[in-house]
């Protein structure tokens, strides 16, 4: 890969010009054991995931659901970091060179680390751009420009809720992709209104020419295409995490996650 190239923008387009959907694929680093998430990384691309999301622990990650909570306590329990997470990327990396990861977090570990540092050590590790969840706008003009001075990318969410001139403003400082949050709530919550979704897809394209990816609520194949119907691809993140929960252990769980994420690959390409 060459410099010029992010491997987002790169999967993203490839995807696009086949006329397929990308499967977006959400786990929490140390979830499951700390020695087993890299092998879980392989297990989702091997399954047919297309980008990888590594929820970075935190002790209150409030836009989450009781299913990614608890992965976020259990992780936490194996005394998961940031740091651990940029060397599980690392180790990761060393034997895939393609596929997209992606931190997904929040603010605090990131300022405590210092926010060129972890722009620095994510480049290192050969992550190729970070989602966190709580930084506003209004605050992630700094990042962003050390991101992409570094060709990393900002992946912003946008929920039902927000306006239009909010949607205008996320979208100026973001980058890889928008990630399309399909519910009110928390992760793992509520029920699907395909509606909604293709409407709130339609209003966020007049702002924005990147690829649009929506999570929350996606349980299964159907649930995966039907969200992506009007979107660039799915986010599928807690019924992994449930996954990794019900098995008690990371190894253990690889069976079940290829499963799902098979299935889920088959439906979008379907």
């Amino acid at each position: 890969m060459t410099e010029a190239q992010n491997r987002i923008d790169r999967r993203l387009a490839e995807l696009r010009s086949e006329g397929r959907k990308a499967l977006v694929t959400y786990i929490v680093a140390g979830d499951g054991g700390l020695e087993n998430t890299v092998g879980l990384m392989h297990q989702l691309v091997a399954s047919g995931s297309d980008l990888i999301e590594l929820g970075v622990p935190f002790s209150d990650p409030m836009a989450e659901g009781p299913v990614i909570q608890k992965g976020h306590e259990r992780a936490l329990a194996n005394k998961c970091s940031l740091r651990k997470c940029l060397a599980m990327v690392k180790e990761f990396r060393s034997q895939d060179a393609d596929t997209p990861v992606i931190l997904m977090g929040y603010a605090n570990p990131i300022e405590k680390m210092g926010a060129e540092v972890f722009a620095d050590n994510l480049k290192e590790a050969g992550a190729d751009g970070a989602l966190t969840v709580d930084l506003p706008a209004e605050e992630a003009g700094p990042l962003s420009e050390l991101l992409n001075a570094r060709n990393l990318r900002n992946i912003f969410l946008l929920t039902p809720t927000t306006s239009d001139e909010r949607i205008r403003q996320i979208t100026e400082l973001a980058s890889g992709f928008v990630y399309y949050v399909s519910l009110k709530g928390v992760t793992g919550a509520g029920n699907l209104d395909l509606d909604s979704v293709r409407e709130n897809l339609a209003r966020i394209r007049r702002y924005t020419e990147l690829p649009l990816c929506v999570g929350f609520g996606i349980k299964d194949g159907a649930s995966a295409k039907a969200v992506s119907a009007d979107g660039d691809g799915a986010v599928v993140g807690s019924v992994l995490v449930s996954a990794v929960a019900e098995s008690n252990d990371g190894a253990a769980a690889k069976d079940r996650i290829g499963t799902l994420v098979s299935e889920m690959r088959s439906a979008l390409d379907s």
